[in-house]
């Protein structure tokens, strides 16, 4: 298991992990970020002893090949950093042995179902591939016939826009010249008889 955890500063943090009988129990920690770089790191056993002392370092790690079984419990300490609080990187492992030899002949007993099994993925991982260029190029035809309608959207509303303009233009003109033809110019200034 690979956690990155977040330790405060002036704070420890420990976490517990079940190891059974006779299985090989592995823990690590490196410091990413923040402050000096360095934290303590220390692993007690299920019995309580401490196995693995604190040390103040940026990255530290244990082993324990033939574990009695238990809760192991690995404590990250940032208590000497006052203000800067640590991004952690902490690994914890346990293998047994015993089973992952028990797997391996299953695997060498199944060795022609995994051919099989490979060939089934590949098959599958390729039609995936197709299936993702598909999706591509459909989505790159959306987005052209997009771009074209919005293109034409505006070329329609550009050419409705002139069209109302010279149809207020022409009816504005024609009513001036309609009421001129039948405008009644008054003499006032003809001779009386």
């Amino acid at each position: 298991m690979d956690y990155k955890v977040h330790i405060d500063a002036g704070k420890e943090d420990c976490y517990f992990q079940y190891v059974q009988p006779g299985a090989t129990f592995y823990a690590s920690y490196q410091v990413l970020k923040g402050g000096d770089g360095m934290c303590g790191f220390a692993v007690r056993h299920p019995n309580g002893q401490i196995v693995h002392p604190y040390e103040w370092r940026q990255s530290a790690e244990y082993a324990d090949q033939t574990s009695s079984g238990g809760y192991y419990a690995v404590c990250i300490d940032n208590q000497f950093s006052r203000f800067a609080g640590k991004l952690v990187n902490l690994y914890l492992s346990v293998i047994r042995y015993d089973m992952w030899e028990k797997y391996a002949k299953e695997v060498e007993e199944l060795d022609m179902n995994i051919k099989n099994f490979t060939h089934s993925i590949q098959f599958v991982e390729h039609n995936i591939n197709e299936i993702l260029q598909y999706q591509y190029h459909s989505r790159a035809r959306e987005s052209r016939d997009y771009n074209l309608l919005q293109d034409n959207n505006a070329y329609v509303l550009r050419w409705s826009f002139v069209q109302i303009l010279a149809i207020a233009a022409t009816g504005t003109l024609q009513v001036y010249f309609v009421r001129k033809l039948f405008e009644v110019k008054d003499n006032s200034s003809k001779t009386r008889i």
